[in-house]
C-alpha cells in the first residue's frame, strides 16, 4: 500500500477526507457537491482570439438546503500541511458566503468560523455532522425563527429551469436575511447582464411561498422591461399576475407589474390612491438609480404613499446614483450585497471588451472658425475655439460625423457586417445624421433591407418598434442603430458586440449602462467578448475607482454654477416613453433652442488609434500582443529549465498548450497577427519568446529526424506512416499527430484500418512507444 506522503490528492480525498465527511453523516448524494465549479472561467482576449481561464472549484461544498451552504472543504495532498487549503477554502468561502471553512491533508481538518473568527484543529472522527454544524451556525449567526423558516424554503423550479448561480443566490439569501430580521429599505446593487430580474422573482417566490409577503409591487421604468419580465422571468406567477395598464388597478391579484407613471398619474389624478398604503407589502424598484430615489421625483410618492409599517422596499442597480440631489444609500441603505462589473468578468459570467481609443485632429486640437465665418445656412458662427464639448451640440462638422462612421464600417467590414452594433450619439439630431452617413457609407446592405441601419431615439416610432428585433438573436435587422439615451438602460441586448462612443459621457451612471449594453455573453451567437470605440475619450472613466467600487454619499450641495456639465443625462426620464427632450437638437425639434453651426467645409483625420485589453486585474492595458504572451509564459514557467522538464515529462504536449491558455496565452492570436511565425513549432515559439532562445521551424525539426535515421529502423507500412506523422507535423504542428485518433483521417486509409495500422507496429502498445519516440526525436536539442 502507498504512503500516505506517496498518495495524490486524490488518493486522499477518497481515503481519508470522504470517510471522513461520510462518517459524519452527510448525505452524499444530497448534502455534498464535489468539485463544484462556482464560475465559468474568465475570458481572456487577443487579438480576435479568445480562451478561458480556469474555473474556481471547492473540493467539497455542504450543504444545509439546496439554496444554503453551510461549509466548505479544501483538501491537499500529504506533503501539505493540515491547512495548507485554508487561505484557498477561506477566499472561497468569502466569495460563496459560507460560514464554515475546513481544510485537510488527510491527518486532521483544520476549522475555520468566518463568524467568531475562531480556528482549530480537530481529528478526522470529530467531523461534525450537519445537524450539530447547523445548530451551531443557528447560535453563531444569532437567527430567529424568520429567518430559519425562509432559510428553508426552497427557490421556484422546474425540470429544465436553470438555477441560480452562486452571486444571486448570495443576492437572494442576503435580501431575504435582510427582511427576517426586520429591515425595511434594501438595495441590491448587481452589475447590467448579471441577472437581476431573476434573482427579484427568486425573492418574490420564497417570501411569497412562506407566506411572508403576499401582494408584491414591480416597478420599472421602461414598457419594454415589464413586458420581458412578465414573459421571461416573472412567468411562473401568470396566474396571479397583472401588468398596470391605463392607470386602472384591479385588487384581485397578488404579483403586480408597473411603470412608475402609470401608478404616479398626475397632480389630482392618482391611480395609487385607489389602494390602501398597506395593499403592498413587498415593493422592489428596478433601475433605483433613476428617479425613484429623487427626493423631488414624482415617483417617489409613490414609495412614500405605500410604506406602511411591514412594507419592504427593494431597490436594484447596476449604479446606484450618489449626487447632490439623489442617493440611493440615504434611501436605501448600505447595499446588502454588491456583485460588480469586475467580478462578473472575472468568474466568466459577464463579456470582457477591448476598447480601440481613436483620436480625431479636431477633436485635439479643436476648431476656432476664421472671423465672420457663415455656416451651411448662412449663420454667422460665433467667434470663439470650438472643442469636444461643442461638437454635435453647438457646432457640427460634416466631415468629423463621416469619418466616425467610416472607421466603423471599416471594423465592421474587417470583422463582421452583422454584428450588432449601437451608436451612441450627442442628441437626436446626431444620431440621425450618423444614420445617414453611414447608409452612404453601406448602400450594397441598405438597398437589401433598408432596416440594415436604423436610428431609435425616443422621438421615433419606426425605430422604437424596431427594438425588439435589434435585441432578438434570429433577427438579423436591424444590425446597426444610432441612439443617444434611449438605449443606455435597461434594454437586454445580449447580442451587441460593438458599442461606439460619439457622446461626450461624464456621468459615471451613464458611463456604466451605456458600457452594460454590451457586456452579456452570448456564446452561442459567437459572442464572447464585445469592442467600443471610442471617440471622445471616454473610455477614461474605466481608471476611475468609482468605476467598479462603492459609492460614497454625497451630502454637499453645490451652487447653480456649481453645477456638472452632464447633468442633463438624468433629465427626461419622467415620463419613460420619450428620450431626452431637453437634449434633443435642433431648435424646432423641442430642444432648448440652443444655436447650432453646421459647416461642410472643414476636413476632418484619425491622428491616432491604439487598441487596450481589460486584464486580469480589471484594469485596461495597452500591452504588445509579443510582451503580453512572454510575461504569461513566465507566470506559469519561471525558468527554461521547468518548461523544458515540464514538456519532456508530458506525453500529450497539447495538454501543456492548454494550460498555457488558460494563462492567457493564446499562440493562435500570434500567429494572426504575424503570420511569419507560423512556421515555428509551438515548442520553438515559446522558448523563443518566453527565454530567448534561438527558434527552429518545423520544417528544420522534420528534416533533423529524417537525417538522424531513426524511421528508417521501421519496415514497410510503420515506416510509411512514420513519414506520414512527420510531414503532418511539419504542416500542422505537434499537436495534430497525438494519440491513435489521427489513424482515421483519409490519407491514413490507404494503408487500412487503424487497427492493421497498430498491428504493423506490433499492436497498440508499439505504436504508441513509436509515436513517443517520434516525439521525443522532434524535439532532441
Amino acid at each position: 500500500m502507498k504512503s500516505k506522503l506517496a498518495m495524490t490528492e486524490e488518493d486522499i480525498k477518497n481515503k481519508y477526507i470522504t470517510p471522513a465527511i461520510v462518517g459524519a453523516g452527510w448525505d452524499l448524494k444530497t448534502q455534498v457537491h464535489f468539485e463544484h465549479s462556482f464560475t465559468d472561467g474568465r475570458v481572456i482576449v487577443r487579438g480576435n482570439m479568445t480562451t478561458r481561464a480556469k474555473q474556481k472549484r471547492a473540493d467539497y461544498l455542504l450543504m444545509h438546503k439546496s439554496n444554503y451552504p453551510l461549509a466548505i472543504v479544501e483538501a491537499k495532498d500529504n506533503k501539505h500541511p493540515i491547512g495548507g487549503g485554508m487561505q484557498q477554502a477561506l477566499e472561497y468561502a468569502e466569495i460563496l458566503d459560507i460560514p464554515y471553512a475546513y481544510s485537510s491533508n488527510g491527518d486532521a481538518f483544520v476549522e475555520h468560523n468566518r463568524l467568531t473568527g475562531e480556528e482549530r484543529t480537530i481529528y478526522l472522527h470529530q467531523f461534525p455532522s450537519h445537524d450539530e454544524l447547523w445548530q451551531r451556525y443557528t447560535n453563531d449567526a444569532g437567527l430567529n425563527e424568520q429567518q430559519k423558516q425562509l432559510i428553508d424554503e426552497p427557490y421556484y423550479y422546474k425540470l429544465g429551469d436553470k438555477t441560480p448561480r452562486y452571486y444571486q443566490r448570495v443576492a437572494i439569501n442576503r435580501a431575504i436575511d435582510a427582511i427576517a430580521k426586520g429591515q425595511d429599505r434594501i438595495m441590491l446593487v448587481m452589475a447590467t447582464g448579471t441577472g437581476k430580474t431573476y434573482t427579484a422573482f427568486q425573492i418574490i417566490y420564497r417570501l411569497w411561498k412562506a407566506g411572508v409577503k403576499k401582494r408584491v409591487l414591480f416597478l420599472a421604468d421602461r414598457n419594454i422591461l415589464v413586458d420581458q419580465t412578465m414573459v421571461n422571468d416573472f412567468k411562473p406567477f401568470e396566474k396571479v399576475m397583472t401588468k398596470v395598464e391605463n392607470r386602472k388597478l384591479d385588487s384581485s391579484y397578488e404579483i403586480y407589474l408597473s411603470l412608475y407613471h402609470q401608478l404616479a398619474g398626475d397632480e389630482g389624478n392618482e391611480p395609487f390612491l385607489q389602494f390602501q398604503p398597506d395593499f403592498f407589502d413587498l415593493i422592489i424598484i428596478d433601475e433605483a438609480h433613476r428617479g425613484s430615489a429623487k427626493e423631488e421625483s414624482r415617483w417617489r410618492k409613490v414609495l412614500e404613499y405605500f410604506n406602511a409599517p411591514g412594507t419592504t422596499h427593494i431597490g436594484l442597480t447596476a449604479t446606484p446614483k450618489e449626487t447632490k440631489d439623489t442617493s440611493n444609500i440615504t434611501y436605501f441603505g448600505e447595499p446588502v450585497y454588491t456583485y460588480s462589473l469586475k467580478q462578473g468578468i472575472d468568474d466568466g459570467f459577464l463579456a470582457p471588451y477591448k476598447v480601440i481609443r481613436v483620436g480625431l485632429d479636431r477633436d485635439l486640437e479643436g476648431y476656432r472658425p476664421e472671423k465672420g465665418k457663415l455656416d451651411m445656412f448662412g449663420q454667422e458662427i460665433e467667434d470663439r475655439e470650438y472643442n469636444t464639448k461643442d461638437f454635435d451640440k453647438s457646432m457640427v462638422i460634416d466631415d468629423r460625423t463621416n469619418i466616425v462612421a467610416g472607421r466603423v464600417t471599416e471594423f465592421l467590414k474587417k470583422n463582421d457586417r452583422f454584428a450588432k452594433t449601437i451608436i451612441f450619439c450627442t442628441d437626436i439630431d446626431h444620431a440621425e445624421r450618423m444614420r445617414s452617413a453611414l447608409v452612404n457609407l453601406n448602400q450594397d446592405l441598405v438597398k437589401e433591407n433598408s432596416k440594415y441601419i436604423m436610428r431609435i431615439t425616443g422621438d421615433n416610432q419606426e425605430g422604437k418598434a424596431q427594438l425588439d428585433n435589434f435585441i432578438d438573436r434570429s433577427s438579423q435587422y436591424p444590425t446597426i442603430v444610432t441612439t443617444s439615451k434611449l438605449l443606455t438602460t435597461g434594454v437586454d441586448a445580449k447580442t451587441c458586440k460593438l458599442i461606439v462612443l460619439d457622446s461626450n459621457i461624464n456621468s459615471m451612471t451613464e458611463f456604466k449602462q451605456t458600457i452594460g449594453r454590451g457586456t452579456r455573453l452570448d456564446p452561442e451567437y459567437g459572442k464572447e467578448y464585445f469592442t467600443i470605440i471610442d471617440f471622445r475619450n471616454v473610455s477614461r472613466l474605466f481608471a476611475d475607482p468609482e468605476f467598479d467600487g462603492n459609492p460614497e454619499v454625497i451630502l454637499e450641495v453645490l451652487e447653480d454654477d456649481e453645477m456638472p456639465d452632464d447633468t442633463s443625462s438624468e433629465e427626461g426620464w419622467d415620463n419613460p416613453e420619450t428620450e431626452g427632450g431637453s437634449d434633443s437638437g435642433d431648435p424646432g425639434e423641442g430642444s432648448t433652442g440652443r444655436v447650432k453651426y453646421r459647416v461642410n467645409d472643414v476636413n476632418v483625420q484619425v491622428v491616432s488609434e491604439r487598441v487596450l485589453y481589460y486584464d486580469a486585474n480589471g484594469k485596461l492595458i495597452t500591452e504588445n500582443l509579443i510582451d503580453y504572451t512572454k510575461k504569461n509564459i513566465r507566470n506559469e514557467y519561471a525558468t527554461l529549465e521547468s518548461f523544458l522538464r515540464k514538456w519532456n515529462e508530458t506525453e500529450q504536449k497539447y495538454a501543456i498548450l492548454d494550460e498555457l491558455k488558460e494563462q492567457g496565452v493564446l499562440l493562435e492570436a500570434l500567429f494572426e497577427q504575424e503570420p511569419q511565425l507560423r512556421e515555428l513549432d509551438e515548442f520553438d515559439l515559446i522558448c523563443h519568446l518566453a527565454f530567448d532562445q534561438p527558434p527552429l521551424t518545423k520544417a528544420e525539426r522534420a528534416n533533423n529526424v529524417k537525417k538522424r535515421g531513426y524511421i528508417y529502423e521501421y519496415q514497410d507500412v510503420a515506416r510509411d506512416v512514420l513519414e506520414l506523422l512527420l510531414d503532418k507535423y511539419m504542416n500542422e504542428g505537434i499537436q495534430e499527430i497525438d494519440g491513435t485518433e489521427i489513424l482515421e483521417l483519409p490519407e491514413f486509409q490507404r494503408f487500412g484500418s487503424s487497427l492493421k495500422i497498430v498491428k504493423a507496429f506490433g499492436g497498440k502498445k508499439g505504436y504508441l512507444a513509436a509515436l513517443k519516440r517520434l516525439k521525443d526525436e522532434i524535439y532532441v536539442s
